[in-house]
């Protein structure tokens, strides 16, 4: 087929064991030399994300953030981005999720925009900066200040997210799902990871906007990578999805195609198949 756009997730798809761009899926991309666009799709923040679009000489795509809920793209030279589509959790609901996720083992942590609002350094802060390359901003003692900071401003939160001991995390996604079923995705990134998301938007429908909008491109020709429940509809939805080998099994149940574990450098070995 015709790729005539590529789109990748990142944890889990695109980055290696050490949790970093390999060689290969670099010299993949920068041997494209931009002829195809390439479009970084995650539910990190775009601090998070843009030190690896530099990397890749992609720095001027646009970004899929927040799994869709924070669509942007910096100008050149720009540090203030181009927001094409944001949706965030209201903050009557980003209260109600703090109140039912009280627990002294349960880290809650706010995202709005290019901001991480986290309660206190402990584990779960240090491991998830070191892995994302950002620093939080601490509010303390409570989120409540942010709360209403955002009913006055009238926006909320793009991403809620709760890490702490497995039984704890199952326990409470029960809870969410049970009470906000209408309204919020949740979904386990990891057995001790909570992702809460605005119900109404994916990665999908993201690509979607982002297509029409800059490249004049169908979904029909994009390839698109992803391992887990947050890339379902984008790899359902595109021309040539692809799963990594370490893809949950649903995720693997939609692709078109299989490629190796992302610590194998997968999505480099289908660029290199398929559009080199």
């Amino acid at each position: 087929m015709k790729v005539s756009a590529l789109c990748t997730d990142i944890d889990g798809t695109l980055l290696n064991a050490d949790r970093e761009l390999s060689p290969r899926t670099i010299a993949a991309i920068l041997s494209l030399k931009n002829r195809i666009p390439v479009i970084l799709a995650s539910s990190r923040m775009p601090s998070a994300m843009r030190h690896l679009q530099q990397e890749l000489n992609i720095a001027h795509q646009p970004l899929i953030c927040y799994n869709g809920g924070y669509v942007i793209q910096y100008p050149e030279g720009s540090t203030q981005p181009t927001v094409f589509d944001s949706v965030v959790i209201p903050p009557r609901i980003c209260q109600a999720v703090l109140d039912i996720a009280q627990h002294p083992a349960i880290h809650v942590s706010l995202f709005n925009e290019d901001y991480w609002y986290a309660p206190r350094t402990d584990e779960w802060t240090e491991r998830e900066a070191r892995i994302t390359k950002v620093i939080p901003t601490l509010i303390v003692p409570s989120h409540l200040p942010i709360v209403k900071n955002w009913s006055d401003a009238k926006t909320g939160a793009h991403k809620i997210m709760c890490m702490g001991p497995e039984e704890k995390i199952h326990e409470l996604e029960s809870q969410l799902n049970a009470k906000f079923s209408e309204d919020l995705h949740v979904y386990r990134s990891k057995s001790t990871y909570l992702e809460i998301a605005p119900r109404s938007i994916s990665k999908a429908t993201a690509l979607k906007l982002i297509l029409r909008k800059k490249f004049n491109v169908d979904l029909s020709e994009v390839m698109a990578f992803g391992d887990n429940y947050n890339d379902i509809e984008m790899i359902r939805a595109v021309g040539l999805g692809v799963a990594v080998n370490n893809a949950r099994e649903e995720v693997k149940a939609v692709a078109r195609e299989i490629t190796n574990n992302s610590k194998e450098d997968g999505v480099a070995i289908a660029i290199e198949k398929y559009c080199l």
